[in-house]
């Protein structure tokens, strides 16, 4: 069917990233709501606020690495509708809260859900994404998390006239997570099995009819069948070095590489800063003067502007710059605006210098602009395309898990502590990380990705040997030599590299 059902199928698939996105920004909504302070006896900067958003990343956590899991034994899609049935259970919990406790278990449950489905829907999107546009696909995700926001804010800002001696004012915010978790449940249904975890499980016939779907333009028989082949070649090889088990993707020292990677990847993302910006923007808002029903219209419109961005950039410009230099970018211009912001928040610390108050809330709003145009989508579009096959689920599972989820959950818990205590000074925490950490690593370590194939990328990884070493003879010669035809591994003993193969050496 094409480019047009891939794009189609792949935003579907991310409504689970819709409500990852709602799941984390209607808690902005929530602790602004005045009802809902007083109901659980509590303020914006409290531990117990902290624990309501840390303990939904602390399940998510869970969520993430129960994925490694379930990917490899159930395939993507029925992982992907686990996750649904969870987030249900979890937003009727939250919605119909009478103790704290009882939140905080619904908060648990729906970030266990969250994490199920952040790790598995970006790997379902890059294994039926066309390598040509395999940023604009995996790109959808970060896409529909920003839209997931939106909606939440905008459904917060709505509840929040219901005054405050109504529940209706968290409650209903709460409830609504429970409608695009049964929206995926069901319409996944109708959706394809990633073609490469049916061809892992010899379900090589319908592996190959899924791939036809996917990309089939009416005249290129040739690329789908070349690229099957290069998929079941790929994956034979890998077969031979695999254990049952986690540990076999520390052993490998070319996967071990990928997965600290596609981690670091993700503590990257987490320390921009944005996603506390995320969560307790209402907070830093009150700080520069703009309190009650407007700090909240404010958010609502700082959660419109990193989703018109990223749509901009997956689908313009991310299939065209490559991974790197955004990421670059991102890191360096990020810690610039982070640094004004505390320089703009220093001299105004009741927030009544109007002027500085404008420009303070100018610099959050371009740290979303920026991460939408780095961090954002790329994280979850690299972590998904440098794992090898036969780590992909429990290599997303332990990036997500340990690099998005852990770090989100330290972040959650201290932020609202911190911005309470050291307020604007806060912000340098980021601007440390990033100059010493993030944009050295980046430079140093990261390979582009960009338009190859995963197959592809498992040679840049191996450096054009087959899985940093020769290829075993068990593999069988139609095997072997379909794979040196591809480039996807090395010939026999002697590790022919891509160029060698390409010439025909």
């Amino acid at each position: 069917m094409g480019k047009a059902y891939n794009i189609l199928l792949a935003t579907f698939a991310a409504t689970g990233s819709f409500l990852f996105g709602y799941d984390q920004g209607v808690m902005t909504d929530v602790i602004a709501s005045n009802n809902f302070l007083d109901y659980f006896h509590t303020f914006p900067t409290s531990p117990i606020i902290g624990a309501i958003n840390s303990t939904f990343s602390g399940g998510a956590v869970f969520g993430s690495l129960m994925g490694g899991f379930t990917m490899d034994r159930l395939g993507r899609k029925r992982t992907v509708q686990i996750g649904a049935v969870i987030a249900v259970v979890g937003g009727l919990l939250q919605c119909a809260a009478v103790h704290l406790s009882m939140m905080l278990v619904g908060r648990i449950i729906s970030g266990w859900a969250i994490g199920l489905m952040s790790m598995s829907i970006p790997v379902y999107q890059a294994e039926t994404a066309h390598p040509k546009i395999r940023g604009l696909i995996v790109g959808l995700t970060q896409q529909m998390i920003g839209v997931g926001f939106i909606v939440s804010t905008w459904i917060g800002y709505g509840s929040h006239y219901a005054g405050d001696s109504s529940s209706f004012q968290w409650r209903f915010p709460l409830a609504f997570q429970v409608a695009p978790a049964l929206l995926l449940l069901v319409g996944m249904v109708w959706l394809p099995e990633s073609p490469r975890w049916l061809i892992e499980i010899d379900r090589n016939e319908e592996g190959l009819r899924t791939l036809r779907k996917l990309h089939y333009d009416g005249s290129n028989d040739a690329w789908i069948e070349s690229e099957y082949s290069e998929i079941r070649a790929t994956i034979s090889a890998e077969r031979a070095i695999t254990a049952p088990g986690w540990t076999v993707m520390f052993k490998v020292p070319q996967w071990r590489n990928r997965l600290v990677l596609g981690t670091l990847v993700q503590v990257f993302t987490q320390l921009t800063g944005v996603n506390v910006i995320n969560y307790y923007q209402t907070i830093m808002y009150n700080a520069l003067g703009i309190t009650g029903g407007r700090s909240v219209l404010v958010a609502g419109i700082y959660n419109c502007i990193g989703p018109i961005t990223n749509l901009l950039f997956i689908t313009l410009l991310l299939d065209r710059v490559g991974r790197r230099k955004p990421l670059l970018f991102g890191a360096t211009a990020i810690t610039l605006a982070l640094t004004i912001e505390a320089a703009l928040n220093a001299p105004n610390p009741d927030g009544t210098r109007t002027s500085l108050s404008i420009a303070g809330v100018s610099f959050i709003f371009l740290v979303t602009v920026l991460f939408s145009v780095s961090f954002g989508p790329i994280s979850w579009v690299y972590m998904s395309e440098i794992m090898p096959m036969q780590i992909r689920g429990r290599g997303c599972a332990f990036a997500t898990a340990m690099g998005n989820w852990l770090v989100a959950t330290l972040l959650a818990q201290i932020s609202p502590i911190a911005l309470g205590e050291i307020a604007w000074r806060y912000y340098f925490v980021f601007v440390a990380w990033n100059v010493v950490v993030t944009i050295p690593t980046v430079y140093l370590f990261f390979k582009e990705t960009n338009q190859r194939s995963l197959e592809e990328i498992d040679l840049l990884f191996t450096g054009g040997r087959a899985l940093g070493g020769t290829l075993p003879e068990a593999l069988g010669e139609e095997v072997v030599q379909e794979a040196v035809r591809r480039g996807s591994v090395a010939k026999g003993g002697g590790g022919a590299t891509m160029e060698e193969v390409r010439s025909g050496e």
